[in-house]
C-alpha cells in the first residue's frame, strides 16, 4: 500500500509538472477568466464555471480544450500507476488549487466556489 502511494505521489508530481507548463502558458482568455472568477480550478482536477453566465463561446471552447488535455494526462499517469483517472485528477487538483493566486475562485470537494 505504501508503494502505491509513493508511486502515485511521484506520478502526481510528474503530472503536475506536465500540466504546470501548459497552465503557465494558458491562453489569455483562460487567465483573464480566472482573474475575473468566471472559471476556476475544481477539486476534480478540471476547470469549471464559477459564473457560467459570463462565459463566452470562445472561453467555453478553451475550457473544453484544456479539460480534454488534462484528461489525457490523467489517463496516462493513472494507467502507468494502476489507479483511476479520478484519483490522479483529485491529487493534481489539490496542487492546482493550492497554487491558485489570491483572488481566483476555486471549487472545493463539497461543490462550493470560494474566492482565494
Amino acid at each position: 500500500m505504501k508503494t502505491i502511494f509513493a508511486k502515485l505521489a511521484v506520478a502526481t508530481a510528474l503530472l503536475f509538472a506536465a500540466i504546470a507548463s501548459p497552465a503557465s502558458a494558458a491562453s489569455a482568455i483562460i487567465e483573464q477568466a480566472k482573474a475575473q472568477c468566471i472559471i476556476g480550478e475544481q477539486a476534480d482536477g478540471y476547470l469549471g464555471y464559477a459564473d457560467a453566465s459570463k462565459a463566452s463561446e470562445e472561453l467555453k471552447r478553451e475550457v473544453r480544450a484544456v479539460n480534454q488535455q488534462r484528461k489525457a494526462y490523467y489517463s496516462q499517469i493513472a494507467q502507468r500507476n494502476g489507479v483511476t483517472i479520478e484519483v490522479t485528477a483529485a491529487l493534481t487538483a489539490e496542487k492546482l488549487i493550492a497554487q491558485a493566486p489570491a483572488g481566483q475562485c476555486v471549487r472545493d470537494s463539497t461543490g462550493q466556489w470560494k474566492r482565494k
